[in-house]
């Protein structure tokens, strides 16, 4: 399939489908699933949701911290393999902290990603549907997370919208 996006809510089953997907994927092509993850753990409660995702996804999974660099990461996908890219927005929001280029770090994503020989899911939250933010950090987190996740779906050979842990085909 090459790309794939699964967007959605917080809590609507994002990460647990594009997982189910990977493993399957993974199987087929007679590899492993790879899990790309963006977050760090910066307080105690994140350390706690990173440990307890990696025992969710147990010892099958390869897993890949890379909070700023993940178009290398991705680059470093064999045909064998599917990768989840979880998240997005929490690769934004590492981007946007350490002041580096939105554009071109979006552009380096996508192009490792159209060119692999394995398969990538990405994950991103849907910010964009709520009320307007009152501070202009978060006005343009949510403006540059529309972008992202436009150029991401324009890419994408599948794209999928989650709701309420329901999938929704929306491209593919």
């Amino acid at each position: 399939m090459g790309l794939r996006l699964i967007i959605g809510g917080a809590r609507s089953g994002k990460s647990a489908h594009a997982q189910a997907l990977a493993e399957a994927e993974a199987r087929a092509r007679g590899g492993s699933p790879v899990m790309i993850a963006t977050a760090e753990a910066l307080d105690a409660e994140m350390g706690e949701r990173i440990a307890r995702h990696r025992a969710e996804r147990g010892p099958a999974w390869r897993t890949l911290e890379t909070p700023l660099e993940v178009a290398e990461a991705i680059a470093g996908i064999s045909a064998e393999e599917c990768a989840v890219v979880d998240c997005l927005t929490l690769w934004l929001s590492n981007l946007m902290f350490a002041e580096r280029d939105l554009e071109a770090a979006t552009e380096a994503l996508l192009d490792a990603a159209g060119r692999t020989a394995g398969e990538v899911i990405l994950v991103s939250n849907e910010v964009g549907m709520s009320i307007v933010p009152e501070n202009a950090l978060a006005r343009r987190f949510r403006d540059e997370a529309g972008r992202l996740n436009r150029r991401a779906a324009e890419r994408a050979d599948q794209v999928t919208v989650m709701f309420a842990g329901l999938p929704l085909a929306l491209k593919g």
